[in-house]
């Protein structure tokens, strides 16, 4: 529960509008025993015959002699014209201080208003308790939708912002599904819960007090029935709340597997199909679907038993009060409508209160989930002495550099350097940790042994944004987002249009950009699925060119292109050299020809270092690397 009032109070902009909602659910309280005392009224017929004349002995008699009405005749007659109205008689009524305090209440009303000839003022009264339980009934309603409202945009505002602070590594831990999942649906539940809150631990209360207090106040005698009915329904709210909360968990836990076979087979409809696995991949989702309704099927017998248990109760409870009242208390129907209309008012909301309960533990395990991750602190995080780097002058080293993913060792006591300009190539087999490296140089992961050092300065040393605006990267499956060309090459900076043209010409990207249907501005779809590789990976080209950021880092950026487009960008690449520092990871050996420097990498050590006619000399597995590929490209004519 300290989660989610935590969720809501996590912005202070939204205490204003939390007493707000706070003010209108009160007046809303208020608002509703105006309603009943107001039905109370109409349904009043006056003072009955046995109650006038035996209004100060209250002994409940069947019966009234003579003498009896006689004795009191002259007081309720006050014009002494030997009749009687029903105003006088409820002057009468109300100056009798041992009288039922509800008969005192509505009599004192009719004594001040003779509502029965002037019909306009119960009318008017009417009309107003209308209109207030009307305008509270929105305030409250609106209030509470928006608090709740504010509090998921903030919610999901905060998670997305959070979870893009984390290291890669908890990206390798998590899968979309769950991510999605805490930030949709549980962020959502939340927001909907918050509602149950507002009315369960802000309304309920003042509402409930207030209503025992008008009860007991009319009438000590059926108030204590309320009393009874206490414990027969608090049991059943405390047993169903805890099977609701359990069950809740293993929901929301199934739902992150749901969700993520649901985006495995999504993603991967291509292999489904070509394999004709149709059938199994049915199979698999209808084994979560099946098990996703089975605990949905016990949530709601949880979450909806309570309300007819309670009314049930709540129900006997109100026949044991109107039998009491009308034969033992000799009450008026409008007296018991008024009473038992109070006491609606204060069993609905403990029915409610259940209800609203069970969607309440929702709220609490989302806000337990979500909070799991909120509370991760990130990993990686800028120094207090870290300050930003200003430009790139000499070289990048690595002295000796250590890093493992869990218990396993990627890189060994690793050390180089690259000066710039020079472009370096990164040649191994897969694994050697050739990705790893590139990840490690704008602070992706963070080194557990050893030093990374930009002109003599540790990485750690400058602060990541500083850090990764140096850095231009072409990852091996380019990202493009849901936008047009335009955007997905300008990647949220402010580049001109022929800034944005030029570099699209620089990676062969203008020639097929120019025949979309509006070119620039053609919308690309989720992912860029309707452009071929090649083409997103020369988008991805493009969006790093128009960086300019002094190092240029492609991990497999060409292994996508045919080789007419391949040598095209090696062209570009060349024509970089010297001004810009090129970080090249290749399997093609034909894209590391022209670099400067080649380090060979084998199970995360440096075996070499050189160019490419020193590696044939002084490195056996890399010459034996290149003859594979060089007789590759003799046997196919390439």
């Amino acid at each position: 529960m300290k989660l989610l009032f935590l969720a809501a109070l996590r912005n202070t902009r939204h205490w204003v509008l939390a007493l707000l909602t706070f003010g209108a659910l009160l007046s809303l309280t208020v608002a509703s025993q105006l309603e009943m005392f107001s039905v109370g009224l109409m349904a009043n017929t006056g003072v009955d015959f046995f109650s006038l004349f035996d209004a100060k002995a209250r002994r409940g008699k069947d019966r009234i002699a003579l003498k009896d009405v006689e004795a009191v005749w002259a007081e309720i007659d006050r014009d002494g014209d030997g009749k009687i109205s029903k105003q006088d008689a409820s002057i009468y009524m109300a100056q009798q201080k041992n009288s039922n305090p509800l008969n005192w209440l509505m009599n004192k009303v009719a004594s001040r208003f003779d509502y029965e000839r002037d019909f306009s003022l119960l009318i008017g009264m009417l009309v107003f308790v209308a209109l207030f339980k009307g305008t509270t009934l929105f305030a409250a309603r609106y209030t509470t939708q928006l608090l709740s409202i504010r509090v998921t945009r903030d919610l999901r505002q905060q998670f997305f912002e959070h979870i893009q602070s984390l290291p890669l590594s908890f990206y390798q831990e998590q899968n979309l599904g769950s991510l999605s999942s805490r930030a949709v649906g549980d962020a959502g539940q939340i927001a909907s819960s918050l509602n149950s809150c507002l009315t369960n631990y802000l309304q309920t209360p003042f509402m409930l007090l207030m209503s025992l207090a008008s009860c007991f106040y009319l009438s000590w005698q059926l108030s204590m029935i309320i009393f009874l009915g206490l414990p027969l329904i608090v049991i059943p709210v405390v047993f169903l709340t805890r099977r609701v909360k359990r069950i809740t968990r293993q929901i929301q836990k199934k739902q992150e597997t749901f969700s993520s076979v649901l985006l495995d087979f999504l993603a991967g409809i291509q292999t489904v199909k070509v394999f004709a696995m149709e059938a199994f991949s049915l199979r698999k989702y209808k084994e979560q679907n099946d098990q996703m309704a089975i605990l949905e099927s016990k949530s709601a017998k949880y979450g909806l038993l309570t309300r007819p248990l309670l009314h049930m109760i709540a129900t006997s409870c109100l026949a044991i009060v109107v039998l009491f009242g009308l034969y033992t208390l000799h009450m008026t129907v409008g007296q018991l409508l008024m009473f038992c209309g109070l006491l609606h008012l204060f069993y609905e909301p403990v029915k409610k209160f259940a209800e609203e309960n069970a969607n309440i533990q929702k709220g609490v395990v989302a806000a337990e989930r979500m909070f799991e991750v909120l509370h991760l602190q990130p990993q990686i995080q800028d120094q207090p002495q870290a300050v930003a780097m200003q430009g790139f002058e000499h070289q990048i080293e690595f002295d000796h550099v250590w890093f493992k993913y869990r218990d396993e060792w990627v890189l060994k006591d690793l050390s180089f350097s690259v000066r710039k300009g020079e472009i370096v190539a990164l040649v191994g087999a897969t694994g050697a940790g050739k990705s790893t490296i590139v990840q490690l140089l704008p602070r992706l992961y963070e080194v557990q042994k050893g030093q990374i050092r930009i002109d003599g300065k540790p990485i750690d040393l400058l602060t990541q944004k500083s850090l990764r605006d140096h850095i231009a990267f072409v990852p091996q499956r380019p990202f493009l987002f849901f936008d047009t060309v335009s955007e997905n090459i300008s990647f949220g900076r402010n580049f001109s249009r022929a800034e944005i043209e030029e570099a699209a010409r620089r990676a062969y990207a203008h020639e097929f950009i120019v025949d979309l249907p509006q070119n620039y501005d053609t919308l690309l779809a989720e992912m860029g699925k309707t452009l071929s590789g090649g083409q997103q990976q020369r988008l991805a080209i493009a969006r790093a060119l128009v960086k300019k950021a002094p190092i240029l880092v492609l991990d497999e950026a060409t292994s996508s292109l045919d080789a007419i487009s391949e040598n095209r960008i090696k062209q570009a690449l060349r024509e970089l050299q010297g001004n810009v520092t090129q970080i090249l990871i290749a399997h093609r050996l034909s894209t590391i020809e022209h670099a400067d420097k080649i380090i060979f990498l084998e199970k995360g050590r440096k075996l070499a270092e050189g160019t490419l006619e020193e590696l044939l000399q002084i490195c056996l597995p890399f010459r034996l690397m290149w003859e594979h590929y060089t007789q590759g490209d003799s046997k196919f004519g390439r």
